[in-house]
């Protein structure tokens, strides 16, 4: 079956405080955008990846796959005001049938196992949603105040979402909601059931600066 990865960074980073867009800051002197690409490429020889970046950073995008990797591997989109409409933009660039991975950019430490496991559970069901448990007190807020939630019954979303094209692709044709915040949540609405499958604690989203700091000692080896 067909591989195809869409890579979505087309968020602005305002969270992480800084000039660049987070998928570009550097994280042990490379960009940490090179370590999702990396491990994609490395993982399937014959996937091939569609990479959605905001229009202002097509071009640093372009030199990151020149400088590091196969650029007949890799092709290059513009990223929407949502992330529904960049993976919309994303999934344009999707020509056959394929199993297709959405994944966050800046979760740059996903392992290829997870990534297989993923693809398997994909193939045989048609979706893949990797979750893990939560290990904190979660509460559900309330007109009145806020609910206590089993915590047993709660597991936390990460990337990637991997589907099957046929039901990806026609998912996508619904109007954008508030909800949607995942692309589980828009197969959902179009009426089909996802699969979960465990995910991985270290696969963590980059997302305020202490994130950046646990993620190179990640990658050093050091347990956080």
């Amino acid at each position: 079956m067909k591989k195809t990865a869409v890579i979505v960074a087309g968020g602005s980073g305002v969270r992480m405080g800084a000039e660049l867009p987070k998928q570009f800051l550097l994280l042990k002197n490379k960009p940490l955008l090179y370590y999702t690409i990396d491990t994609f490429l490395k993982t399937y020889e014959d996937l091939d990846m569609v990479l959605v970046l905001p229009e202002a950073y097509t071009d640093m995008g372009q030199e990151i796959i020149d400088a590091y990797f196969d650029k007949d591997r890799v092709r290059i989109t513009i990223g929407g005001a949502t992330r529904f409409e960049s993976v919309k933009n994303g999934l344009k660039l999707v020509e056959d049938e394929a199993i297709i991975f959405v994944h966050d950019a800046v979760r740059c430490l996903v392992s290829p196992e997870l990534i297989r496991r993923c693809y398997e559970q994909a193939v045989e069901t048609g979706s893949a949603i990797p979750v893990v448990a939560a290990s904190d007190s979660v509460r559900l807020l309330t007109e009145d105040g806020s609910d206590a939630l089993d915590r047993g019954k709660v597991v936390l979303v990460q990337t990637p979402q991997v589907f099957h094209s046929k039901l990806l692709i026609p998912a996508f044709s619904i109007e954008q909601k508030e909800k949607f915040t995942d692309e589980a949540s828009v197969v959902e609405a179009f009426g089909m059931k996802v699969s979960l499958v465990e995910g991985e604690k270290n696969n963590i989203k980059v997302t305020h600066p202490p994130d950046l700091v646990i993620a190179e000692q990640l990658l050093n080896g050091s347990q956080v």
